[in-house]
């Protein structure tokens, strides 16, 4: 590669066109982890560019106009396992364009599946394994100088008909240190849809994970290891946001971000203090729910309005299958203490693993609606192909098609039932959450009311769920939802 041939042409950094019909329906969540490698390319001198594909809702064929328009030097994909095959395609769309383009997948699934991508498909040229930001810009350099990538940390490639892996890299030890390209985003396309009108981010305090969880990517692929971001730099980047982009809604990437209590409470603290104004949504465990009882005032006041935590089963046995360390009586109790702080509670139960029945089903949905969360979603376990509880469910794997992998399409058989059979068990539990839910509206706060109403209206017009839940609440004809007063709409 001739020298500064890189450094005069766009990297492009593009999501596959890929869509499951379930993050969408909520809103449209910018690619946080291609920004951070684009920050780091423009810092090491390289012109980059976002294309986010999937929500801009294109098809393969409008991807390869872009790469035929743009003439991009290098192409990098992130991939997760149920885009990973439309993400190889892209590669694929960007070798047709141009044989001379340099192909590179990352992210979860590349990092651990490498040799099966690499063996099968030619079009993709180097996987970066782990974090990104550094390896992307090494690999840039020393393909300009002719240098030998072998000396790279972090790289999967062919070299001499053989699968080359060169050593781990180390994680970043500094992440005050980074800063996405957030001047890439076109701040429109990004929005929360349960409100509208509202600018969207999506951020991160920290990187990694202390859990155990057999069916996880995140812990095998953080190693167990956690690090965090300073309480300061992180509000400074919310306020950033905020004040240079209009943002006020950000949804926080972490995997925990409050393991850490110390440095999570001063994080809430320079929320209020500073009169952040922003709607934050994010994800933790229950046991720092149950650890915090005292603090959700605080949470509240500093603009946390949204919690997930991970409840995954009502059966203990289940959970301690998951490695989830925790008891089926915390992940109640961590709802019921959302709720009663005035914030929005969201969590999953995953459905299908070969030993279940329709009768350990229906005592899941039955549970689910005891329990109460606002938001509950019924997900099909889902086998990543490099996860601890892989093994133990390969036999009763009925498909490798990756695309079906997203948490919506059943690929585990259980003994006693149909793939149909899960299927259905799936919506049943949607549906009559849902119309359970809707007989509780009268008893929520004002603005939780609007909420839900809002979220109803996007699942039934927006999400996977829209011809299943098409009748909910009215047999036979279009949906009824609760009526809201036009002062709780807001």
């Amino acid at each position: 590669m001739a020298k500064g041939a890189l450094k005069s042409r766009d990297i492009l950094l593009v999501t596959p066109p890929y869509h499951a019909g379930v993050v969408e329906s909520a809103g449209s969540w910018l690619p946080l982890g291609l920004l951070y490698v684009a920050g780091a390319l423009q810092r090491a001198g390289y012109g980059a560019q976002l294309y986010d594909a999937m929500t801009k809702f294109h098809t393969l064929d409008q991807v390869r106009e872009t790469l035929r328009r743009e003439r991009p030097g290098a192409v990098f994909v992130s991939c997760i396992t149920a885009t990973v095959l439309d993400g190889i395609e892209v590669c694929r769309a960007a070798k047709e364009e141009d044989p001379r383009v340099l192909t590179v997948l990352g992210n979860t699934h590349p990092s651990f599946m490498f040799q099966e991508i690499l063996v099968g498909h030619p079009c993709v040229d180097f996987i970066v394994r782990g974090e990104g930001e550094e390896t992307a810009v090494d690999l840039l350099s020393a393909l300009e100088a002719g240098a030998d990538p072998a000396r790279i940390p972090g790289l999967a490639y062919r070299a001499e008909g053989r699968i080359a892996l060169t050593p781990a890299r180390p994680f970043l030890r500094d992440l005050d240190s980074l800063e996405p390209a957030w001047g890439l985003v076109p701040w429109k396309e990004y929005s929360y849809r349960p409100k509208p009108g509202s600018t969207l981010a999506v951020v991160s305090s920290s990187r990694g994970c202390k859990s155990h969880c057999s069916f996880c990517s995140q812990r095998l692929f953080w190693e167990e290891s956690w690090r965090g971001v300073s309480a300061g730099r992180f509000v400074a980047q919310l306020e950033h946001l905020r004040d240079r982009y209009g943002v006020n809604v950000a949804m926080l990437a972490d995997e925990i971000p409050s393991l850490e209590r110390e440095r999570w409470e001063r994080i809430l603290d320079l929320c209020v203090e500073r009169r952040l104004g922003m709607t934050l949504l994010l994800e933790t465990r229950v046991d720092d729910i149950l650890r915090d009882a005292a603090l959700l005032p605080r949470y509240r006041e500093a603009g946390i309005e949204h919690i997930y935590v991970g409840v995954e089963s009502v059966n203990q046995a289940t959970l301690d299958l998951f490695k989830k360390d925790a008891q089926v009586e915390q992940g109640r109790r961590a709802i019921e203490l959302i709720n009663g702080s005035d914030i929005i509670s969201e969590t999953s139960f995953v459905m299908g693993m070969p030993e279940e029945t329709p009768e350990d089903m229906e005592r899941t949905i039955a549970l689910a609606k005891h329990y109460d969360p606002d938001m509950a979603f019924f997900l099909a376990i889902t086998p990543w192909p490099y996860a601890d509880l892989y093994p133990k469910v390969k036999d009763h794997i009925v498909t490798t098609d990756y695309r079906k992998y997203n948490l919506v399409e059943p690929v585990i058989k259980p003994d006693a039932m149909t793939l149909d059979e899960v299927r259905a068990m799936l919506f049943k539990g949607f549906k009559e959450f849902y119309t359970d839910k809707m007989r509780r509206f009268p008893a929520m706060p004002a603005w939780k009311q609007a909420f839900m109403h809002s979220l109803m209206k996007l699942l039934l017009e927006h999400s996977y769920l829209r011809e299943q839940m098409g009748n909910l609440g009215h047999p036979g004809g279009p949906p009824r939802l609760p009526v809201v007063p036009r002062e709780n709409r807001t």
